[in-house]
């Protein structure tokens, strides 16, 4: 068997064309944000996700099946169901006053600083999405993909947790606009929609476990994961920011955070707010 060069071990499983062509697609639906500032992390995350999750898979059409094929499927839900709600959350009357809130906002973001967020935005993005990418690689090599049911077990989990949490609090919030939202799934954890984001995006990297050939697969592919934890770890402290602000003077909501978990369910941490993280 031949010997891989240094540099070509250090890429083993990596396919850097198409690792290209990902950026591409990201850095172009994530561009949405130069229309407004919030589309960078919002529409612009759905469709770029949702994009990668169609064009790779058409090309390892010829190779995708089983497990790597759920686990694409999945991610292109994902980023429809995102979509679709985001762009539904826009036409509801409870979200005009943060959308001109987020505009006003957005006004002081211009030039580099539009230009830095765009451009980090869509390489967080590709690396998110990598573990997927690499396990389409591994398969069409003919790599076994043990990791890969575990994986796609937790993304139906997160997925699912995540869509009825916003479903619920979307129907709450169409008739209770002012109140928190505590039905549901609400009343287990109160960012429930966090949390099952998180447990979808362990699932995308564990399902690659096994196909990982190469340090800087592992090391890649864990970033897109770290990153998008600190991600929900952070908009977590900043919605609880935003509720005290809104709530705190509501003697019910100080008895519901106090009793409810705030991101992970069972887990007695009530409060992020003294968590230090720069990303969310």
């Amino acid at each position: 068997m031949p010997m891989l060069s240094d540099s070509s071990a250090a890429f083993a499983g990596l396919p850097l064309h198409y690792l290209a062509l990902c950026l591409v697609l990201c850095l172009i639906l994530s561009a949405l944000g130069f229309k407004r500032v919030e589309y960078f992390v919002s529409l612009g995350y759905a469709g770029s996700i949702a994009a990668q999750a169609i064009i790779m898979p058409l090309l390892y059409r010829d190779t995708l099946r089983g497990w790597a094929l759920v686990q694409s499927a999945l991610l292109l839900a994902y980023g429809l169901r995102l979509g679709t709600f985001l762009a539904l959350r826009e036409r509801t009357a409870s979200f005009q006053n943060e959308m001109s809130e987020n505009g006003r906002r957005g006004s002081n973001v211009r030039g580099a600083t539009k230009a830095a967020i765009w451009i980090s935005v869509a390489l967080l993005y590709v690396l998110m999405f990598l573990p997927a990418l690499i396990t389409m690689a591994a398969q069409e090599s003919g790599l076994a993909l043990p990791s890969a049911p575990v994986g796609v077990a937790l993304m139906i989990a997160g997925l699912g947790f995540e869509a009825i949490a916003d479903f619920q609090k979307s129907k709450f919030k169409n008739h209770n606009p002012s109140h928190f939202c505590d039905v549901g799934l609400y009343r287990a954890v109160r960012f429930p929609n966090y949390f099952g984001e998180m447990v979808f995006w362990f699932g995308v990297w564990i399902s690659a476990m096994s196909a990982y050939q190469s340090l800087l697969g592992w090391a890649l592919g864990g970033l897109g994961f770290v990153c998008i934890e600190l991600v929900m770890l952070g908009s977590s402290r900043r919605l609880e920011l935003k509720q005290a602000h809104r709530y705190g003077g509501d003697p019910a909501y100080q008895a519901y955070a106090r009793a409810t978990p705030i991101v992970f369910p069972f887990a007695p941490i009530y409060s992020l707010r003294n968590l230090k993280v720069f990303l969310g």
